[in-house]
């Protein structure tokens, strides 16, 4: 992941579920144009119980 994103993983959540929100329609675009590893991040996010859900393009 990259270095400016947060290593709490509650934080981290509200930074990607607002990025989602206010930029990107997906995950995979926000993966694609930040860079960030879509497994490590969806690995971080699954550690705390939340997995991203198409539907709402949010981790829930």
């Amino acid at each position: 992941m990259q270095n400016q994103l947060p290593k709490d993983p509650v934080i981290l959540l509200s930074v990607i579920n607002t990025r989602l929100r206010d930029y990107y329609s997906s995950l995979d675009e926000l993966c694609r144009e930040t860079g960030i590893r879509k497994e490590e991040l969806t690995d971080a996010l699954g550690r705390i119980d939340y997995e991203y859900s198409e539907e709402q393009n949010q981790f829930v």
